[in-house]
């Protein structure tokens, strides 16, 4: 079912039982009713709520009628989309029925009014009012694909173009040298290279999973996180042999998990906190299974994120500002690192103050997750 707001019902009558049995007989779950004695009254209301699905207006009012409010109402940009239906006790001989349409309104009825009549001429405002949201909530989810379409375009012109041309590069320089400790520094170069597009590629396909096809499939099998762990931390160290990485481990580390998931999640928090943390101060991961039923593994570094940025960070190409000459990501791995928790129904957050930021990863020892699929 779509997503939609509740429906806004205008009731305008001098007459507070008027509005009293008005309000009896279109109040209903999901319908706000908004009530005015007057005109100016009526106004004040329609500067707070410019969505409203109808509004019923009783023409024979003191200080302002209902067809100068009508006027009023069809006059202001913000509020002439709204249908008036008139309502009144006057003589059917006065000819007000063809003031009423003049001023805009979308029907006129004469007291007493059949209840009947009434609710089913709402209902049809009220279910275009709900089709209408729904089509601007389409709409609004539409554009932010769009959006992302954009940007999958924008990103795979630049960041995939970078890599390659290193590999280029590097194969043509190859090509030219003879074979010596040069020729194997460019082949190490182009095999870290192809590696990194690699992992640019398996993260736009994930992306591609989860918006497409519903999630991300995992492979459940008993596992071991301190195997998990201690693999991804030997693959950063290898390629950051420079960088001061500390681990603690504790408790039974043992559960039933997606394993190659899982060291999706540690590799890309590690790589995080050493390509943005604080170089002088260590990486630390600590993996504690002490609890019953949940393993807790978190990763810190120092330095801090700034606040504006937290309630995006496992957004799809959001992040830090990018800085020109260094080798970044696509912006996707929290991303697709807070998909892979959410799909073994943890939790991942962060905290991020005092000089130090903290990623945690909550797991349960046995996923949740309904035939072995993320869902988004």
């Amino acid at each position: 079912m779509p997503h939609t707001d509740r429906v806004k019902c205008l009731l305008v009558d001098d007459v507070p039982e008027n509005l009293i049995a008005l309000e009896a007989l279109l109040q209903r779950d999901g319908i706000d009713i908004l009530k005015a004695q007057s005109g100016p009254e009526a106004l004040e209301l329609l500067l707070t709520h410019t969505d409203v699905a109808l509004a019923l207006l009783d023409v024979q009012m003191p200080e302002m009628n209902g067809f100068e409010l009508a006027e009023l109402i069809r006059g202001s940009e913000r509020t002439r989309h709204i249908p008036l239906i008139f309502i009144t006790a006057g003589s059917r001989e006065q000819n007000w029925q063809f003031r009423g349409y003049e001023s805009g309104a979308v029907d006129f009825l004469y007291k007493p009014i059949d209840p009947h009549m009434l609710t089913n001429k709402a209902n049809v405002f009220f279910e275009l009012q709900r089709r209408k949201q729904a089509l601007a909530h389409e709409l609004q989810e539409r554009t932010a694909a769009l959006r992302v379409n954009e940007m999958f375009m924008a990103v795979l012109s630049h960041d995939l173009r970078t890599p390659l041309m290193s590999i280029t590069a590097a194969a043509t320089v190859l090509k030219r040298q003879p074979v010596d400790d040069k020729v194997a520094t460019m082949a190490e170069r182009m095999l870290r290279s192809s590696q990194r597009m690699g992992r640019m590629i398996e993260d736009l396909l994930d992306v591609t999973r989860i918006r497409h096809a519903g999630g991300l499939a995992l492979q459940l099998a008993p596992a071991d996180m301190q195997a998990l762990v201690q693999r991804t931390l030997d693959e950063v160290q290898t390629s950051f042999p420079d960088r001061a990485i500390e681990s603690s481990l504790q408790g039974n580390l043992s559960g039933v998990w997606d394993g190659e998931r899982l060291s999706q999640v540690v590799s890309n928090l590690v790589g995080n906190a050493v390509h943005h943390g604080t170089p002088d101060q260590p990486v630390c991961i600590g993996v504690d299974g002490t609890q019953a039923d949940t393993v807790t593994v978190a990763v810190s570094n120092g330095g801090t994120i700034a606040p504006e940025l937290i309630p995006h960070l496992f957004d799809p190409f959001h992040g830090r500002e990018r800085n020109p000459g260094r080798h970044q990501g696509l912006g996707l791995g929290l991303f697709i690192a807070h998909q892979i928790v959410r799909a073994h129904s943890g939790r991942i957050h962060v905290q991020s103050q005092e000089g130090t930021t903290r990623f945690s990863v909550e797991l349960p020892r046995v996923s949740t997750s309904k035939d072995k699929w993320a869902t988004v």
